[in-house]
């Protein structure tokens, strides 16, 4: 044990950090990792034990407390593209067959839908221009 310097402990212990980073995908692991890391460095330099253990401990809690709560406000923000059916909502369409509360046609985003009515009571005629309020399976809700 005493062949080997202390960077290298710190660099394997980085290592060993690192593994259950990927198996468990907890980023704490990986800060703890760069926390070794930095470590390491200071051995390298050839400081202490105790500056050693004092710099991994300031490094790895200085970015537990700065970068988790980062990434938990992005993880709870919505994506800023919307994909899928959360796309066409909102869009407009333009009528092929007259749409009513039981059915209908439009062309929405270049592709044929089958559309209904939001109110049943309502219709549009051929060449209206409606808006996509909602997608239900393959049939979107127009008004």
């Amino acid at each position: 044990m005493n062949d080997i310097d202390a960077w290298v402990w710190w660099l394997v212990g980085a290592a060993a950090l690192g593994i259950p980073l990927v198996v468990t995908a907890m980023p704490e692991f990986g800060m703890l990792a760069v926390g070794a890391v930095a470590a390491a460095v200071v051995a390298g330099f050839g400081l202490g034990v105790v500056v050693q253990v004092l710099v991994f401990l300031a490094v790895s809690i200085a970015l537990i407390a700065v970068v988790r709560p980062i990434a938990a406000r992005h993880s709870r923000q919505r994506p800023q593209l919307a994909t899928g059916i959360d796309a066409l909502k909102g869009r407009q369409a333009v009528v092929l067959e007259r749409v009513d509360g039981s059915g209908g046609r439009i062309k929405l985003a270049g592709e044929i839908w089958s559309a209904r009515a939001l109110d049943t009571g309502r219709a549009f005629e051929v060449g209206d221009h409606v808006d996509v309020v909602d997608i239900e399976g393959a049939t979107a809700i127009v008004m």
